[in-house]
């Protein structure tokens, strides 16, 4: 070891990413699950042995037995111990991971009288069905309202006691317009009248009824958004009722209107330009004088600019010949989830003016994009909420194009650089001393980093730069026991 080695300055950071390391050695986890910094991520790893689990029970240390809960891959002898432990955030990170546990494991959690832990366990979905069941009649409606939120597949009988339960968000809950997994249920239809009568349930029923010319005209004219909203969107929706509807106070019930196949072609573009026209900032409508429920329809009404964006429209996607050229974004990008486009349609949608149509038609097609076309996809990339995902992940941009963007101006294509194994030494060099700690993170693990880089990355001030460095299975065996020994473990 280099005595002139620099010293961490995110030691902590440090020690949670070699925790996470792959390639960390049985000798050096056994240190690490000596170390009692940080949140014990060690024992989340899938290689512990079975007395390195021992070792942790018997520790007690709270950030240790967390992690031990949180891991899937544990014996059910010890499931069963912390299944028993006295601190209800253990037993409850126990009931939120502990995949396909024995029945005896969930029999105790289900009893726990820690709402947490009841409340995670109605999250699953590899439970015995006579268990889960038991959670439809828990006494915390907490509990009952995720059950039927998650559980979209019960039986019958348990559908029906959320259904019918006497709190209004156990029943809203159960009778919804999203739920948390799909595919999403179906109410019997002995309850739909009733449900359409509840004011809690009436929104997510309507999809489920059978809509009579009566009943449409009624929901046209209820006070709630919502309901005319699904009512918008129903099949059978009477053409009076939505030639009605296409005026609707509501923008989020005319986007509905706006997205139907039977829509009148003006009267689609009359919402479409409505809606853009009365786009409006949050600060200006803060700045309004408006009550809650005023305040709240106008937010929602703003939302829909987003959504006219990215409504997905299966009958377009269907037939998407006809909507190569659609003035409506979302119409271009629901023809550009199409499979079976013509090649010279794919390419007509590659070079789409938006990013989003663009992108879509590429991961639809990606043995139709060429590599130039992948680099322009990518560095156009404008997507319409944060995220980490970049078209660059699934589609093929080849070495010699790699390599150049190592000295791209955008530090955004830098990023992409070090995904080329054999990236050249000294351009790798080169970017872990970008001046952006997002390339620097980005080939923080890189195979071909010489040992005096991979120092001073995991001495970074960036704590995310050191914390990769630490994590990649590239890291040198000696560097991993620095590490440790300067924790003093």
């Amino acid at each position: 070891m280099a005595d002139d080695a620099p010293t961490p300055v995110h030691l902590s950071k440090v020690l949670d990413g070699l925790a996470e390391n792959p390639a960390l050695p049985a000798g050096l986890v056994r240190r690490m699950v000596r170390y009692r910094g940080g949140f014990g991520h060690v024992a989340t790893r899938a290689d512990l042995t079975l007395d390195l689990i021992e070792e942790i029970l018997a520790s007690d240390h709270h950030w240790l037995l967390h992690s031990l809960a949180l891991n899937p891959r544990l014996p059910d002898t010890a499931r069963r111990r912390l299944a028993a432990h006295a601190d209800p955030a253990i037993r409850a990170a126990l009931a939120a991971r502990a995949r396909d546990a024995p029945r005896d494991v969930y029999e105790r959690l289900i009893d726990d009288p820690h709402t947490q832990v009841r409340t995670y366990l109605a999250e699953r979905d590899d439970m015995p069905a006579d268990l889960l069941a038991r959670l439809a009649v828990d006494p915390d409606p907490q509990v009952r309202t995720t059950l039927a939120r998650w559980w979209t597949q019960a039986p019958e009988t348990t559908r029906r006691l959320l259904l019918t339960d006497p709190v209004d968000e156990v029943r809203a809950a159960a009778c919804a317009t999203y739920y948390a997994r799909s595919p999403h249920p179906v109410p019997p239809p002995d309850l739909v009248t009733g449900l359409l009568a509840d004011p809690v349930t009436r929104a997510g029923a309507v999809r489920h009824a059978i809509l009579t010319p009566q009943l449409a005209a009624r929901l046209a004219g209820d006070p709630h958004h919502q309901v005319r909203r699904q009512l918008a969107e129903h099949p059978q929706l009477p053409p009076p009722v939505r030639d009605l509807l296409t005026d609707d106070p509501s923008a989020n019930v005319r986007v509905g209107i706006f997205g139907r196949r039977d829509t009148p072609e003006p009267a689609r573009h009359r919402i479409y330009e409505d809606i853009q026209q009365g786009e409006r900032t949050l600060t200006g409508l803060l700045d309004d004088d408006l009550d809650d429920n005023a305040l709240l329809q106008q937010v929602e009404d703003d939302m829909t600019l987003a959504e006219l964006r990215h409504l997905q429209l299966d009958w377009v996607t269907a037939d998407p010949l006809p909507h190569l050229s659609s003035p409506y974004i979302c119409f271009r990008r629901s023809a550009a989830r199409s499979r079976t486009l013509p090649a010279d349609a794919v390419i007509r949608l590659l070079n789409d003016d938006d990013s989003g149509v663009r992108t879509t038609m590429a991961t639809h097609a990606t043995h139709l994009v060429d590599p130039v076309t992948a680099e322009r996809i990518d560095r156009d990339f404008r997507p319409d909420k944060k995220t980490t995902w970049r078209p660059a992940d699934v589609l093929t941009l080849p070495p010699q194009t790699l390599r150049r963007l190592a000295t791209d101006p955008n530090p955004r294509m830098r990023c992409l650089a070090p995904r080329d194994v054999d990236l050249p030494v000294e351009l790798a060099e080169r970017l872990a001393t970008d001046p952006e700690s997002r390339v620097r993170r980005a080939v923080a693990g890189h195979p071909k980093l010489p040992v005096h880089t991979r120092r001073a990355l995991l001495a970074d001030p960036d704590a995310w730069v050191a914390h990769a460095t630490a994590a990649a299975p590239t890291l040198p065996v000696a560097e991993m026991d620095r590490l440790l020994t300067l924790a003093d473990v």
